[in-house]
C-alpha cells in the first residue's frame, strides 16, 4: 500500500500541514477516518493535555476502532483519535456548555512536547495515534500558540485528503 496523506488546518488562521496515515500501526483506525474525509469542526484548546488542539465530531465509523496503537504520551505531530460518551464530557469543568447526548469523536492535534493524557474526573486517557504531521508542523505550532493565547472562538480544525 502507498502511503496515504491528509492535510490538517486551521481554516480562519489560514494555516496547514501534512500528515502521514500510520496505516500500518492503526489500520481500523485509519481507514474510518479517511473513509470519512473531509472532516471538521469547532477547535478547541486543551486544558489538561497540555499542547493540544482538537474538534469534537459525531461518530463516523460503521464501528468504533479499536485501542489501536495507543498512547498516554504523544508527541509534537502526532494525530489522535479518542471517543467518549457525552456523559464524560458533561461535567461543567470541561467547557462545552450543554453535555452531548451522543457518543462524539475527538480528532486531535498535538503540537509540542509534554503532553500527557491525564484527566483528573478519570485518569489516564488512552488516544489512538493514527497519524504523524510530516511537513508543516513549525507553522502550525504557533498558531496553535496563538489560537491558546489569542481563543478559538470561530476557528475550525479541518482533515482532509490530499
Amino acid at each position: 500500500m502507498t502511503d496515504r496523506h491528509i492535510e490538517v488546518s486551521l481554516d480562519k488562521r489560514d494555516v496547514r500541514c501534512t500528515a502521514k496515515l500510520l496505516d500500518d500501526r492503526a489500520p481500523v483506525t485509519c481507514q474510518a477516518v479517511w473513509d470519512a474525509l473531509p472532516l471538521g469542526g469547532d477547535v478547541y484548546h486543551a486544558k489538561y493535555a497540555r499542547n493540544e488542539i482538537y474538534a469534537l465530531l459525531p461518530t463516523f465509523a460503521p464501528q468504533e476502532p479499536p485501542l489501536e496503537n495507543p498512547t498516554i504520551t504523544p508527541i509534537p505531530g502526532d494525530l489522535c483519535y479518542f471517543t467518549f460518551s457525552g456523559t464524560e464530557l458533561a461535567t461543567k469543568a470541561y467547557g462545552y456548555g450543554t453535555p452531548q447526548q451522543e457518543t462524539v469523536v475527538d480528532l486531535a492535534l498535538f503540537y509540542e512536547r509534554n503532553n500527557l493524557l491525564l484527566n483528573a474526573d478519570v485518569g489516564y486517557v488512552p488516544g489512538i495515534v493514527w497519524g504523524q504531521v510530516v511537513d508543516g508542523l513549525d507553522r502550525m505550532a504557533e498558531a496553535c500558540q496563538d489560537l491558546w493565547r489569542a481563543g478559538a472562538l470561530g476557528e475550525t480544525l479541518s482533515f482532509r485528503r490530499v
